[in-house]
């Protein structure tokens, strides 16, 4: 297993002062021609919430979804084991996931509100995982040429939670086979996330304590958030949900 550093180390910053985002008769069609971070990406290991939460904070904001295409042929054979289907697998991701973004920055979706349940830098995070040396030479290679067509983030919100809750909100889950998939390494995975997201600074980061939240992000929960949005800055700010 490799670890992947990205450049820097992030600081973390105190208290976001309150701040009202409601427009005109209490609307959070918030002026987001007004806002700071435009397009926000939201991350976290699985069992985390990142889709949910981009659902509502999408709808909350009236911005534009971006839901990651996870449907991949060659998971199958990877998780049976054979021989380069992990690296066929990650290659089939990352080129998936950059044609989607790419699309999207053809069609000038981020000049508009956008909330994506995925950051594209985060491919890296599986790819260190699972690659052998050689094949991780060749990915590095590849994920460098792709990367300089992304556009970057204005904000990305880290969900984070220990994993012993991960894994018993995903043993929760109804659809069995992403489920058991997702359980696989689940502990490497959450300290690869944390590890990645403690040395962020391509962006501002939210890291947001879900152990104790509502995955539902009720309406209070979810004008608190929207006001930590607000207020963010430059640099690294850890806020923990009332409920």
């Amino acid at each position: 297993m490799h670890q992947y550093d990205p450049p820097g180390t992030a600081a973390a910053a105190g208290e976001i002062a309150p701040f009202d985002a409601r427009g005109p008769g209490g609307s959070y069609q918030i002026y987001f021609a007004a806002l700071t971070h435009r397009h926000i990406a939201i991350e976290g290991p699985a069992g985390v919430g990142k889709t949910a939460l981009a659902e509502r904070l999408a709808t909350r904001l009236d911005a534009a979804l971006v839901v990651d295409e996870s449907a991949n042929p060659f998971d199958g054979d990877a998780k049976s084991g054979r021989s380069g289907a992990a690296f066929q697998a990650q290659l089939f991701r990352l080129l998936t996931r950059h044609r989607q973004q790419t699309t999207l920055k053809q069609a000038d979706l981020f000049a508009q509100a956008t909330v994506s349940d995925y950051l594209f830098d985060k491919d890296k995070i599986y790819a260190y995982q699972t690659l052998d040396d050689n094949e991780l030479f060749i990915y590095q290679r590849l994920f460098e040429l792709l990367s300089a067509d992304i556009a970057a983030p204005d904000l990305v919100i880290y969900l984070q939670a220990p994993t012993d809750v991960l894994r018993r909100r995903l043993k929760e889950r109804r659809d069995t086979r992403a489920r058991a998939a997702s359980l696989d390494r689940l502990a490497e995975l959450n300290e690869a996330f944390n590890h990645f997201f403690f040395h962020h600074t391509a962006t501002p980061l939210l890291v947001v304590e879900t152990s104790q939240l509502d995955l539902a992000w009720p309406d209070a929960t979810l004008d608190d958030l929207v006001r930590q949005i607000e207020g963010m800055g430059r640099g690294t700010r850890y806020y923990v949900p009332r409920g």
